[in-house]
């Protein structure tokens, strides 16, 4: 089975992949969508780093425009479309239908799935990620650079009960950044950061970094 990985270098695309790669989907490239600021679909904060986070999982990388999208995939005829998708109908909807379109089979393993379930899964993987935005009330500057760990999933639990953010940030209330990857050994170590205050929105920039093969 070969397959295409959307990669935005946050955690849910890379879990995707990750449990692609481990049902023995055989991903041939990622692809990283070079977004529109405050897209709809796609990742925005870093995501230049997904190719940076595809080679945390081994797989080549190309980064595109938004306007490419559409037209790049379809060279793909056969293929699986593996993406992070979780919660947002018009996300998996405009994939589903270039997928029909394009005759490949769209492959979204976290697709409605519980969302504590998700971030666990993401933790005991051995896999590890950090925030790199924040947008919604109770998360602040302070949350910037946060490991996803324990610790933080009960804060983003406590703030989901006091002002109903998703665990997973799928409303836009966080975006993610994936710094290792058990599947080989690599980590993303930061090297140089800065914070970008957008009013609500707070990013995190990576404005550079090193791979570094831990075992």
């Amino acid at each position: 089975m070969k397959g295409i990985a959307l990669i935005s270098g946050g955690k849910d695309s890379y879990l995707s992949a990750l449990i692609a790669l481990i049902n023995g989907i055989e991903i041939e490239k990622t692809i990283t969508i070079k977004a529109q600021t405050d897209s709809m679909m796609f990742h925005f904060p870093n995501a230049i780093l997904g190719s940076a986070v595809s080679k945390l999982l081994g797989l080549e990388n190309i980064i595109i425009e938004e306007s490419e999208f559409e037209s790049s995939i379809s060279e793909y005829k056969g293929y699986r479309l593996i993406a992070g998708a979780i919660a947002s109908e018009y996300q998996k909807t405009r994939l589903e239908r270039l997928c029909l379109e394009n005759e490949i089979i769209p492959y979204f393993p976290l697709w409605r799935r519980n969302q504590e379930d998700i971030l666990r899964e993401f933790m005991e993987s051995g896999s590890e990620g950090i925030l790199v935005s924040v947008s919604a009330e109770g998360l602040d500057e302070k949350y910037l650079g946060r490991r996803i760990d324990e610790s933080l999933l009960n804060d983003l639990k406590r703030l989901n009960l006091r002002y109903g953010i998703s665990l997973v940030g799928e409303g836009g209330e966080y975006e993610s950044l994936v710094t290792f990857s058990p599947w080989t050994g690599m980590r993303l170590q930061i090297m140089e950061k800065e914070i970008v205050d957008r009013g609500m929105q707070k990013l995190l920039i990576i404005k550079s970094y090193k791979l570094i093969k831990e075992y």
